[in-house]
This record gives structure tokens, C-alpha cells and sequence, in this order.
């Protein structure tokens, strides 16, 4: 504790020593003795919570973007699980639409681990606005279906994209699959059916940075 005190004084963060309870009124859920205040609308240099039109400044900026878009994803575990994985991946922004959808609350951020705070993140009005956006900004959009016959692995990601997952249940809707220009699946090998949508994001967006980097070599 002490040193978490002297490292928040040392970046200018102030400390207020206060009683457990005082704490326990703040949060929902359990707490290790310590509460942050964060404005929700600063991120990082380049992370946190943006707006439409500064992703599409963002992407003027990126030679390769890549995008996760998640359709209805309502669990803030997942949702926090995705932005951490997105993080991991050096996504471009994750897209979420503000309707049946979960937001990043404190549930989400305390899974992201501090991704929510550093990888970009939109909630857009209009998803299937969005997505016609990030396609004529020359970004492939690339939905996720069991579906589909076409493998991930056959698909190329490594140029632009947005890497398209649904929502735990009913995965995408049909507008969103729609405007996709490919779909894919994930091969299972196993008895079950599908994967948790967190778990499919991770697997996705390692497969594009793995694709990326062959190119690069």
C-alpha cells in the first residue's frame, strides 16, 4: 500500500487515506483497499473512450488498421475481456454499438485489467453506419459465423479489417452480417458447439497479428 501511495503522489495522483466503509460505499462488489477515481472520458495519448469522428481521424493515421466490432456483446465480462485481448493485439479501436450492449462500466474496466483506459474504444449510435464507414475508408470487414464454410485461417487479415464478433447467444444480427464482405468460423474439433465470445475475439485477432507478422518477415 505504501508503495502504491508513493507512485500516485510521484505521477500526481492525490491520495486520500479514508475508512473501509467510505470504500465500500463506492464500488459494487469487492475492493483490495483501494479506489480510483478516473474521468471516463480520458484515456491514454491514444486510449480510452473516443468519438466517431475521432476514429475517423485515428484510422486516417494508421497504415493497417485493425478492428474489433462486437454486435451486441451484454456481459461486462466479456466486454472488459475483449478490450484486454484488444490491447494485447495493438487494435486500432474496438466498436460497440450504445443499444443491447454492454458498457464499460466498473465491472468491464476491472476485467480489462487497464485496457479500457489505453486501447480506444467507440459506442456508435448506429452500428451499421459505422460499419459502412470503416468500409469505404478501405477497411475489409470480416464477420465470425458457425456457419459459414470458410475457415479463419484461410482468410487474409493482413491488410485492413474489421474482425466482426456477435453476441454470446445469437451472435450477429443479420443487418451486421449483411455488410459483411466475408464470413468465417472458427473450426471446432471438439463437442462443443461454439466459443465464449471473449475467448473467439482473442483467437481472431492473434490470428491477424500472426499474419501480420509473416508479411512483415
Amino acid at each position: 500500500m505504501q508503495a502504491l501511495c508513493e507512485l500516485s503522489r510521484n505521477q500526481g495522483v492525490s491520495v486520500l487515506p479514508c475508512a473501509r466503509s467510505e470504500l465500500d460505499a463506492l464500488v459494487t462488489g469487492r475492493h483490495q483497499g483501494v479506489v480510483a477515481v478516473l474521468d471516463a472520458t480520458v484515456g491514454g495519448e491514444a486510449g480510452g473512450m473516443m468519438s466517431e469522428a475521432e476514429l475517423a481521424e485515428n484510422l486516417s493515421q494508421v497504415a493497417v488498421p485493425l478492428i474489433l466490432i462486437l454486435d451486441g456483446v451484454t456481459d461486462p465480462h466479456n466486454l472488459g475481456a475483449c478490450l484486454r485481448s484488444a490491447d494485447a493485439a495493438g487494435v486500432t479501436a474496438v466498436v460497440f454499438p450504445r443499444d443491447k450492449s454492454a458498457d464499460v462500466n466498473d465491472v468491464a474496466r476491472k476485467v480489462a485489467s487497464g485496457a479500457a483506459e489505453t486501447v480506444p474504444w467507440v459506442r456508435v449510435t448506429n452500428l451499421a453506419r459505422a460499419i459502412e464507414s470503416l468500409k469505404q475508408a478501405g477497411v475489409w470487414v470480416i464477420g465470425t459465423d458457425g456457419d459459414s464454410e470458410a475457415t479463419l485461417y484461410e482468410q487474409d487479415l493482413s491488410g485492413p479489417c474489421a474482425l466482426v464478433l456477435g453476441s454470446e447467444g445469437a451472435g450477429m444480427r443479420r443487418l451486421t452480417r449483411d455488410l459483411c464482405d466475408f464470413i468465417v468460423k472458427l473450426p471446432m474439433a471438439g463437442s462443443v458447439s461454439s466459443l465464449n465470445v471473449s475467448v473467439a475475439a482473442g483467437v481472431c485477432l492473434f490470428e491477424a497479428v500472426r499474419q501480420r507478422g509473416l508479411q512483415k518477415g
